[in-house]
């Protein structure tokens, strides 16, 4: 399934960016549109992941007696999973997000933060949750959208510079090109939420089979969601790539359940409750 909803977001990434390409110069313009998005579906498959750990300053955990990293290694060989590449990211916020495009090309990233200020269990929980993220296959998917974000976002602006100065007048129509302006980062939105909230209450559910402890990351989640709410950010955090993390790093900014990218951590936590009497 996950599969088909990667070539599925590859595929609609290379239609609009021949539709753009039409549109700022017909023909000529289609095909280089299609020929960059063929060299964005490349590099979005293939290096997605190295970009989004720059990003986020991620460094390796080299030392093998790192708590992160023997708490990790404990996890993977209970689920039967190759163990990840185990990052740390300097940032006092905690948080955490996995990503790769599969089981042998995988990486864990957690956030300082998330390092000082949970304890063993709730680190247990969080590490689990993201090696379930893993094991099912969400990484890819997840990770491609945050490129697929970005992309439709970079559009959206070019149509926007476009209508203003006019564009190509025999192919376009500056309002409809204003129009489309704001309804594709709508689509990166949606595409955001269908791709992540069902994913997370999965890997809750595979984090607590695989700890025998759902209340560690019931904890965990409860702090990170108070944190979260100080309107506290992970530093350079994006909306493009604010899907990938445990808990949405602008859940400070109070937004409508309409646009979560997440289920409410109070759904969560109940979810994680109805699963004590069977793990």
């Amino acid at each position: 399934m996950e599969q088909i909803k990667t070539v599925f977001l590859l595929t609609l990434l290379t239609v609009l960016f021949v539709f753009i390409g039409y549109s700022f110069g017909g023909p000529n313009g289609m095909l280089i549109a299609f020929l960059i998005a063929c060299g964005i579906n490349f590099y979005a498959y293939y290096y997605s992941d190295k970009q989004v750990l720059k990003h986020y300053n991620a460094t390796p955990i080299e030392d093998h007696r790192h708590p992160i990293y023997i708490i990790t290694q404990r996890l993977v060989q209970k689920a039967g999973l190759p163990m990840p590449k185990v990052y740390l990211i300097p940032d006092h916020t905690p948080n955490a997000f996995a990503t790769g495009r599969n089981h042998e090309n995988a990486a864990v990233a957690v956030t300082m933060g998330l390092y000082e200020m949970l304890n063993e269990e709730e680190l247990e929980g969080v590490i689990a949750h993201e090696l379930s993220h893993i094991k099912h296959y969400d990484i890819l998917i997840g990770t491609i959208a945050a490129v697929f974000a970005g992309a439709i976002a970079m559009i959206a602006n070019m149509m926007q510079f476009s209508a203003m100065f006019g564009g190509n007048r025999q192919n376009s129509n500056p309002i409809v090109m204003i129009l489309m302006a704001i309804v594709l980062p709508l689509a990166a939105t949606i595409i955001q939420m269908a791709v992540s909230r069902n994913r997370e209450f999965l890997a809750d559910e595979g984090a607590a089979r695989m700890t025998k402890n759902p209340a560690g990351l019931q904890s965990a989640l409860a702090k990170l969601e108070q944190y979260a709410k100080g309107g506290y950010e992970v530093h350079n955090a994006t909306e493009q790539t604010a899907h990938m993390f445990i808990i949405n790093p602008f859940t400070g900014k109070n937004m409508g359940n309409l646009f979560r990218t997440h289920p409410t951590t109070e759904d969560r936590i109940a979810r994680l409750e109805e699963l004590k009497g069977r793990v």
